[in-house]
């Protein structure tokens, strides 16, 4: 049964479809069986994985409207093991339209159990707001990665995410967990990035990856030319900053597993 993890942040430009595309690509060359749903009306997560939105038939809106099925909206890419259910600027009105449908915070979820057996990993990559949008991915999934970038006002939106994070744990999706913060756009030489690295890890010890994604040219131009990092520059220090995030998001889900089914036998 397939993993689901919602990348989230409210605060936009902190590489959350960077992580969402090079993480799973990462994964899929791995040998792991990933489907990525981009639930950000901007589409950055379509268009990153060579996806021409004009030809697209179904997008995450019309599933989560009801107009189709999920599994009729995913799309196989040419990347080993990965496909995406991609988005358009249609889902920019879903929030609203939610409010008339049965269920509204609920609405991703019941269509992700559809396809939940098919993937070892589901990953969502969620708008930069905290809408019923976001509501909806953080209904669905089992565990949150929050990419943040390494100024000193994505300590504030931190705060601010972790707070909703616990609210939707107390009243919507009890099993809801912090899978981790990733650091992007890391600059080693300025001093305010040690500063902000420092001040995380002092109030979320545990929940910090220790790997870093540098800020990277490569990283920046790799959309444009719709494909992953490790494809489209597989030797750059961006490549090799998520493969290593591949690897250590891998052990902390194993980790994870066997602390659970030690939990389970108490």
């Amino acid at each position: 049964m397939g993993k689901i993890i919602a990348i989230s942040n409210q605060k936009g430009g902190v590489g959350k479809s960077t992580t969402a595309v090079n993480l799973a690509a990462a994964l899929g060359i791995m040998g792991k069986k990933v489907l990525v749903i981009d639930f950000d009306p901007q589409g950055n997560t379509t268009t990153s994985f060579g996806i021409e939105k004009r030809r697209i038939r179904n997008t995450v809106y019309e599933a989560v409207i009801g107009n189709c099925r999920m599994v009729e909206a995913i799309i196989a890419t040419a990347f080993r093991g990965v496909s995406v259910v991609p988005a358009t600027q249609t889902l920019s009105g879903a929030a609203v339209e939610f409010l008339d449908l049965d269920r509204r915070s609920h609405r991703l979820k019941m269509q992700i159990l559809t396809v939940k057996d098919d993937y070892d990993y589901i990953f969502i990559d969620c708008p930069p707001t905290l809408d019923l949008i976001t509501i909806n991915a953080l209904a669905a999934c089992d565990s949150v990665i929050i990419p943040i970038q390494c100024e000193f006002l994505s300590l504030e939106g931190l705060v601010e995410l972790i707070e909703a994070i616990k609210k939707v744990q107390k009243s919507i999706n009890p099993n809801i967990v912090i899978d981790g913060i990733l650091f992007t756009m890391y600059m080693k030489r300025y001093n305010l990035t040690a500063q902000v690295v420092e001040e995380v890890k002092m109030h979320f010890p545990k929940m910090v990856y220790k790997t870093v994604i540098p800020r990277n040219i490569s990283l920046s131009e790799a959309p444009s030319f719709g494909q992953p990092i490790m494809y489209y520059n597989p030797n750059c220090k961006g490549a090799k900053a998520y493969e290593e995030f591949a690897e250590e998001f891998l052990k902390r889900q194993k980790k994870r597993k066997k602390e659970l089914a030690i939990n389970n036998d108490r």
